[in-house]
């Protein structure tokens, strides 16, 4: 396989799925139908495959015909929608369940953790459960003895590790199951979405980890919903809708890509009902009142909102400003920030919210619109309900384009005074030695 050690090809995995049928109102029909399941059901037994409840049976394929190649000491991401096929994918590459159709050749010792806790025993203690779970990922005792303490440090569970497991909480469960995966000398490392139990200081250290593994020459496959961590730790993405492999190439375009599926501008949507008060629409609109779809960086962004009150009092309108990566940039709230809850008179009303002029980088942005009791709970909720794209971004007419694609950000900052360079004049003397990064 020369550099390569994951290949795919043609590979595919289907299941037998059950439906419930409504139930027939003749008592002859309904025992017709319970003879059919049972003789069904004795067949799959006989062929020694897996029982599926239900009246009716349909095919469902998770995967289907994706093909990809992985190189030795990349650090590829896996991203796509709940159900798209990514854990299924990472469940095949790990050898726990085979493909219904095609082939996947890898070239090098295998470790995985798509699930937490997987491999420990809750009446064990944590001691035990990292001794258990390392010979279950293929270490030996000897390896784990020389790492145990790294691997207790990294997880931040010293104080608890001779605790039985099933009294920690599920962060503590992630931490050592993670450390222990983490820390085993493998040459393929494949991550499902577990890092979304553990706290900010754990998620980044997991993330140092996992790039100093890559960076090491091993190689690792990433699963995550969190665009942030995607962008901050790999170079390429793999992007699966349905169970096919829509996009493979630099993770900025392939986290475009997935956002695309969000929404698309002209589509109406039914945008559901709250309970205290729903979202009716919602439009960016120019200077003159009209609706558009293109920001102009620089100038006022306007959003016109039509909204429904039941009359319910301390209600608040509330907006998320989006980037290209889905990434939440802005946040406005009318009752917190302008004292402006929504009218106590059941009716339908129409407001106009401009904001102070931004300099957003050229691309995609978005709106979620949220109608809420304040410091409460969300009452109605619409994902992406205003999307508008910001063509050019060149503030003072500069002749360069600033582009969210560059990876610079999604703002260009602009000075509000003119920028002079002057002669440095220090106090210190010539032979006073000075702090790095001190200016007297």
């Amino acid at each position: 396989m020369s550099d390569t050690v994951i290949r795919a090809t043609g590979l595919g995995k289907n299941f037998i799925i059950g439906h419930r049928a409504e139930r027939d109102s003749m008592f002859r029909e309904a025992m017709m139908t319970m003879a059919r399941n049972a003789w069904r059901k004795s067949l799959d037994l006989l062929r020694g495959g897996a029982m599926v409840a239900g009246d009716q049976t349909e095919e469902f394929w998770a995967l289907r015909d994706v093909n990809f190649e992985i190189k030795r000491g990349e650090l590829v991401s896996i991203i796509g929608h709940n159900g798209a096929g990514k854990t299924t994918l990472l469940k095949i590459l790990s050898r726990i369940t085979e493909p219904s159709e095609g082939r996947v050749e890898i070239d090098g010792r295998v470790t995985s953790l798509l699930e937490v806790g997987t491999g420990f025993h809750p009446e064990l203690s944590g001691r035990e459960n990292v001794f258990l779970n390392g010979a279950i990922l293929g270490m030996t005792n000897a390896e784990v003895r020389r790492r145990f303490d790294e691997i207790v440090e990294f997880a931040g569970v010293e104080k608890f590790i001779d605790t039985p497991v099933k009294r920690y909480s599920v962060g503590m469960y992630a931490r050592l199951a993670f450390a222990v995966a983490a820390h085993l000398e493998a040459e393929i490392l494949f991550v499902d979405e577990v890092l979304a139990v553990g706290d900010a200081e754990f998620q980044a250290r997991c993330l140092n980890r996992m790039s100093e593994v890559a960076s090491s020459g091993r190689t690792v496959l990433f699963v995550s919903h969190n665009f942030a961590a995607v962008t901050a730790l790999t170079r390429r993405s793999l992007v699966f809708r349905a169970g096919h492999l829509t996009f493979d190439g630099p993770v900025e375009a392939a986290i475009a890509h997935y956002s695309s599926s969000f929404g698309k501008r002209g589509t109406r949507r039914d945008w559901g009902r709250g309970e205290s008060a729903t979202l009716i629409g919602a439009d960016l609109i120019d200077v003159h009142g009209q609706p558009t779809e293109h920001y102009l960086p620089g100038t006022p962004l306007r959003v016109r909102v039509v909204v429904e009150a039941t009359g319910m009092t301390g209600m608040s309108l509330e907006m998320v400003l989006r980037d290209d990566h889905n990434l939440p940039i802005a946040f406005y709230s009318s009752n917190v920030f302008s004292q402006a809850p929504l009218p106590a008179k059941a009716g339908r009303y129409e407001c106009v919210l401009s904001f102070d002029p931004y300099y957003l980088a050229a691309g995609e942005y978005c709106f979620d619109l949220m109608t809420a009791h304040t410091n409460i709970s969300i009452d109605h909720h619409v994902d992406n309900a205003v999307r508008f794209f910001v063509e050019t971004c060149s503030p003072d007419g500069i002749p360069f384009n600033f582009q969210q694609s560059l990876g610079c950000g999604n703002q260009a900052m602009r000075l509000n005074a003119p920028l002079h360079f002057s002669p440095f004049m220090t106090s210190v003397a010539p032979d006073e030695p000075r702090s790095a990064g001190r200016l007297d």
